[in-house]
């Protein structure tokens, strides 16, 4: 019962535009599963294990850094997907990795990439 509960949150997260499957831990923490989504000024995080309907997290897009990544070591090969990396990020002074797909992570650098140069006039 809990699996096809888990199952449809997922669904129903992934149904969006602009969706991806991963995992969050931050420097204190283990890894979260959850569904990132793109939205105009923010990454947000919702937890798959959870009903609410508002993100966990809401990283600012202008105060996200993608500091490159890597292939999972050690216990977190174990307990992340195979073929997925991690993710180096540093978000407001404190480190964060996300593990998601190669695919979705190259969409994550393309959408860092592509906010406005800093000075122009908007969010950086």
């Amino acid at each position: 019962m809990m699996c096809g509960a888990f199952g449809l949150r997922r669904y129903q997260l992934r149904s969006a535009l602009g969706t991806f499957d991963a995992s969050v831990r931050h420097a204190s923490g283990r890894w979260r599963a959850g569904v990132c989504r793109y939205a105009d000024r923010e990454l947000e995080f919702m937890s798959l294990f959870s009903l609410s309907p508002i993100p966990r997290h809401r990283y600012l897009r202008s105060s996200l850094r993608l500091d490159g990544w890597r292939e999972p070591q050690g216990p977190d090969a174990k307990r992340l997907p195979a073929g997925w990396v991690v993710a180096c990020l540093r978000h407001e002074g404190e480190d964060i990795e996300m593990a998601m797909n190669y695919g979705a992570y190259t969409g994550l650098s393309s959408w860092l990439e592509a906010g406005p140069v800093i000075g122009v006039g908007t969010w950086r």
